[in-house]
């Protein structure tokens, strides 16, 4: 096999990757911000790596066992930086990450990294999608943003960069490989996710003309009337870097209708909404909605497993049979966590007759903690739970088990074991945790659910639907799910466990694929 030449940043390491044998439909590229592994280094100087955290991993981790599949991410910490050094290119040992994906991890120099993650990426672009800001006092704009804002673009070119090689690499590859024998000579795919990579898109079709691009957003989209209170410039550059792809996809219709709505407003991009298409710049980008559900079987799978069975014992015994509300976030201010303890004081307060009945079982992990507005998020919830347990707490009962130790098996045990599921966001893509619930649910669970939720779209119908700024209807709506019959919550569980399956994550990326097979023609 021939390798790539000297003008290639990439070089021969990238062509060994790609394997020549593939099927037609060609190799497939993945970038994220965050990858499928996280790499440590022991006591003994070794470098071991695990399994990596987030939604995104998540959902794309049960797709990613292809050998023909490669998956560009950034080095997120001192294990990640000394296993991508310790290549040329960042191309990760397969012996060091193990079957599946090969992982090409990129060295982003810290200060670049900070203010594109940190200073656009979260404290921006996150608060835009989710509407969060305190608009009297944030955002401001000036120069430190600008300077952010062209971290932000580098971070983005160091990606387009690494997808270009491959796609590259890949149509060397195939030159001489059997497909082209064959007389095919496949194309590498790029599927890229979310708002961190946001211009990467256009910046690929860029550097690689030709290559089919998908773009996924797994963030709500804001409408127009918020998303202009980014600066001109940036919001045109962040739709024209997502129109760069030939793909759009988003994970409910509401989101896909404000993206489209915000090209006409700010690109006057010309919308086709019947063929659910965009054209700007005599490019056209097809919009399609990809609701992410979950792998029910590898879920309960790994739900059954001894350690998910030693913390269902040790929470059955502290809970003494006790009804559980149940819910499993990170500290993030558009999970509403605050507001759904709230809403459980107002249940006691208005209520008694769950005093000594009920138990909330409140998992809040530490998120983003170098950001100021989380950790004082996070002392917010503390400080209502303690307050929860001031008020009500007794020597037989604890009310409340607020936990913000990470810890994914004593959550799925918490999941079996939930009565009630209380999913209420401010403004969510999706959110796994509502599909996750009911399926893993032994005797079924009622699920009270935020109207603003992406999930909502699918799963409403059998979920007690809330405002999320609306704590007394919140309460109502626990207090209801508390006292559904078990037929009733077995039936609605049911129902949201096969709405939640629908889409597996292997069916959610394959669909995206498929759109990016059906390029639409200009």
């Amino acid at each position: 096999m021939a390798e790539a030449g000297p003008g290639h940043p990439g070089g021969g390491r990238l062509v060994s990757w790609y394997m020549g044998d593939a099927e037609a439909t060609g190799p497939v590229l993945i970038a994220s911000n965050r990858g499928p592994v996280s790499i440590t280094r022991g006591d003994d100087g070794r470098l071991s790596a695990k399994r990596g955290g987030g939604g995104v991993v998540s959902g794309l981790s049960a797709v990613a066992d292809e050998s023909d599949m490669l998956w560009v991410c950034a080095a997120l910490s001192t294990g990640d930086r000394a296993a991508a050094r310790a290549t040329p290119d960042g191309l990760l040992d397969p012996d060091l990450v193990g079957d599946g994906a090969a992982v090409r991890m990129l060295d982003i120099p810290p200060a670049t990294f900070q203010r594109a993650y940190n200073g656009v990426a979260n404290s921006t672009l996150w608060f835009v999608h989710h509407m969060l800001y305190d608009s009297p006092n944030r955002p401001s704009f000036g120069p430190g943003f600008a300077r952010e804002w062209e971290a932000f673009r580098r971070y983005n070119e160091m990606f387009a960069d690494a997808l270009a090689d491959a796609a590259r690499a890949a149509a060397d590859g195939a030159a001489t490989g059997s497909a082209a024998q064959s007389g095919g000579c496949p194309v590498a795919r790029a599927v890229i996710q979310d708002y961190h990579l946001c211009l990467a898109p256009q910046m690929l079709a860029e550097r690689a003309p030709g290559t089919p691009i998908a773009h996924f957003s797994h963030t709500p989209w804001a409408p127009p009337d918020y998303y202009r209170m980014l600066p001109r410039d940036v919001g045109r550059d962040v739709l024209t870097g997502i129109l760069g792809a030939d793909h759009a996809g988003f994970l409910c219709r509401r989101w896909a209708d404000a993206f489209v709505d915000c090209c006409a407003e700010f690109l006057d991009a010309k919308v086709d909404r019947g063929r659910s298409q965009v054209t700007h710049a005599g490019h056209v980008t097809s919009i399609g909605v990809h609701p992410l559900g979950v792998d029910a079987d590898r879920l309960r799978a790994r739900a059954a497993e001894r350690d998910v069975l030693s913390r269902m014992a040790a929470l059955a015994e502290s809970t003494a049979g006790k009804q559980l509300i149940v819910r499993v976030d990170r500290t993030e201010l558009s999970k509403n966590i605050v507001r759904g303890l709230e809403a459980y004081r107002e249940l006691l307060r208005t209520r008694p007759e769950w005093h000594g009945k009920v138990v909330h079982v409140a998992f809040a992990y530490p998120s983003r903690h170098d950001l100021p507005e989380y950790r004082e998020y996070t002392a917010a919830v503390q400080r209502m739970a303690l307050q929860i347990q001031d008020e009500f707490g007794s020597p037989g009962w604890d009310p409340l088990l607020l936990e913000v130790n990470d810890d994914y098996a004593r959550s799925l045990a918490a999941c079996r074991l939930a009565d009630v599921m209380l999913v209420n966001p401010i403004r969510d893509g999706m959110n796994l945790v509502a599909k996750e619930g009911p399926i893993l649910s032994d005797r079924g669970c009622g699920l009270v659910l935020s109207t603003e939720a992406g999930a909502a779209d699918e799963l409403g119908p059998h979920a007690l639907m809330v405002n999320p700024f609306d704590i007394s209807q919140t309460a109502q709506a626990l207090h209801e799910a508390l006292a559904m019959s078990a037929t009733e919550r077995e039936r609605r569980s049911g129902a949201l466990a096969a709405a939640a399956a629908a889409m597996p994550p292997s069916r959610w990326f394959s669909d995206q694929l498929d759109a990016l097979d059906r390029l639409p023609v200009v």
